[in-house]
């Protein structure tokens, strides 16, 4: 497939680059930056992104252009790093962090004395290509200490700041395209025209929507799978849920679709599953597997050791559900996954990335598994999985439910995970997000989630002493889970929930609301 493809330099922006060019329904991809001219092309790259990063083009370790690069013949775009080391290469000069320069010089605008912006800048004299259409006040999002002081011979310079340093330059010959500054980001307001802007030098068309998701990833299925059947882990959420519908279109009578209840769900969550994928005509297998896995969890509190256990658990049962349901010649030879590209990213699927927490669906998997994988949704985020989702008909509550983790409130118990503390975690749980419905801030929040931690605290009840837990309230918002800001949600609601979890669990006599945003925190805190 005709792409886009971003060069990650390490930039935190990297991601956020590809989500904006699929919000403009293109299809974008994220390599290392040590990808080769051919890899680009086998790719299928129209065009090609150079993401920011944190190094200086000038350190003598700094990553480079990929050799052969501007030989593709493809619009290139460059931002912030990016662009620097299209100066560097085509001979231009960069100007390295906290080096002083002298101003007035070719390509320099007068008081261009000092490398680096951070924060807002105003552009003035902006225009070219990318700026086609753009009126008004530019506010661009500066983070670079290295600044391009001299354009390379055949760039003009397209855009300066207040400050005089070149935010923008262009090479229309050669289809180079150079932003100092980040446009991927909001506080770039008008970035995003930016982007289209040079989406429509590339020629691309504008066909990444999700019925065509829908349509190409229902033929990979088929001929991936021949006639085979297929087993799917059905947990609940929006992600499998989808899954299950998608492959239900593709090869129906070859889903196998497996539904394990390790207890470990959401209150009243799994007779709500399966009454709704049944109505929607999945032939639906339902395991009861809570006692295994809190056996498997007994005296368990390490949180990645929990993960793992649950993943292997998952792992076993569909062997076992394999075994007993592929009784015949055929047998059971594809197990479908809903792997999302955060989960792939988060787990170190690119090189060089450091393992932050690893899921339950992706890597891990024992080298004699006995299946072979099924991914229809690596390549998407979570957004475009609801947007598959309202195409294949997934009602509205069951579409735009909350991200919740395949651990389920296993990684919502801080410690020890017991019978008696999931259900009161369940309990808490219901009040807040059944709290959050009603006042209309559920589909204001990415995820919304209670945490059961081990601190008890005294407190007074009915005029007695009480001894009871600390529950900890996360609400975030967010566009891919990649990053998120906390929910600045109304002290009136904080109020009320808190006030209704300590009535309606009497185990809990401490509310508090987390206000951590990600980075420096992770959305769930185990």
């Amino acid at each position: 497939m005709a792409s886009i493809v971003v060069i990650d330099y390490g930039s935190q922006y990297t991601r956020l680059i590809t989500r904006r060019l699929r919000e403009l329904n293109v299809y974008s991809v994220i390599v290392a930056h040590t990808v080769s001219a051919k890899d680009l092309s086998d790719l299928g790259a129209a065009g090609v992104i150079l993401s920011g990063g944190p190094r200086s083009v000038t350190a003598a370790d700094s990553p480079g252009l990929p050799p052969g690069l501007l030989e593709l013949g493809v619009p290139i775009l460059a931002i912030c790093y990016g662009m620097q080391l299209i100066a560097r290469e085509a001979g231009g000069r960069v100007l390295a962090r906290n080096e002083a320069g002298e101003a007035g010089g070719a390509g320099i605008a007068s008081g261009a004395g000092r490398a680096g912006e951070y924060g807002k800048a105003a552009l003035v004299d902006y225009g070219g290509t990318l700026f086609d259409g753009v009126e008004g006040e530019f506010v661009a999002w500066m983070s670079h200490g290295d600044s391009v002081v001299e354009a390379p011979s055949g760039f003009e310079v397209t855009a300066t700041t207040e400050s005089g340093l070149i935010a923008a330059m262009e090479h229309t010959g050669r289809g180079v395209y150079c932003l100092q500054f980040h446009p991927e980001v909001r506080h770039t307001p008008k970035g995003a025209v930016l982007l289209e802007r040079f989406v429509e030098t590339t020629g691309l068309p504008r066909d990444w929507t999700a019925e065509n998701i829908v349509q190409e990833a229902t033929a990979n299925v088929r001929a991936a799978v021949g006639s085979q059947r297929v087993l799917l882990a059905i947990s609940g959420g929006v992600d499998s849920s989808t899954l299950g519908l998608l492959l239900n279109r593709a090869i129906h009578d070859q889903l196998v679709a497996v539904f394990v209840d390790h207890g470990l769900l959401r209150l009243g969550e799994a007779d709500e599953v399966e009454r709704a994928l049944r109505a929607l005509g999945v032939d639906l297998h339902v395991v009861d597997a809570k006692e295994r896995f809190l056996r498997a969890l007994a005296g368990v509190s390490d949180p990645e050791t929990k993960r793992k256990i649950i993943g292997g658990e998952f792992i076993k049962v569909f062997e076992e559900q394999a075994r007993a349901l592929g009784a015949g010649a055929e047998g059971i030879r594809f197990l479908a996954q809903g792997t999302l590209y955060p989960d792939v990213i988060e787990s170190a699927g690119t090189a060089g990335a450091a393992v932050i927490k690893s899921h339950h669906n992706v890597g891990g998997l024992p080298a004699d598994l006995g299946f072979e994988l099924i991914e229809p949704f690596r390549n998407l985020f979570k957004d475009e999985v609801r947007e598959v989702a309202e195409a294949l008909g997934l009602p509205p509550h069951l579409r735009e439910r909350h991200p919740f983790p395949g651990p389920g409130l296993a990684i919502r118990i801080i410690g020890e995970v017991t019978k008696e503390r999931l259900e009161l975690l369940a309990r808490v749980d219901d009040v807040f997000v059944t709290a959050l419905r009603e006042f209309g801030l559920y589909l204001e929040t990415w995820q919304a989630l209670a945490v059961l931690t081990q601190v008890r605290s005294v407190g007074v009840m009915g005029d007695e002493r009480s001894y009871g837990y600390l529950v900890a309230l996360r609400a975030v918002t967010s566009v891919d889970g990649m990053t998120a800001d906390w929910a600045r949600l109304p002290h009136e609601f904080l109020a009320t929930v808190s006030s209704r979890i300590v009535n309606a669990v009497p185990e809990v006599n401490r509310v508090v609301y987390d206000i951590t945003s990600k980075p420096p925190g992770t959305i769930e805190w185990e």
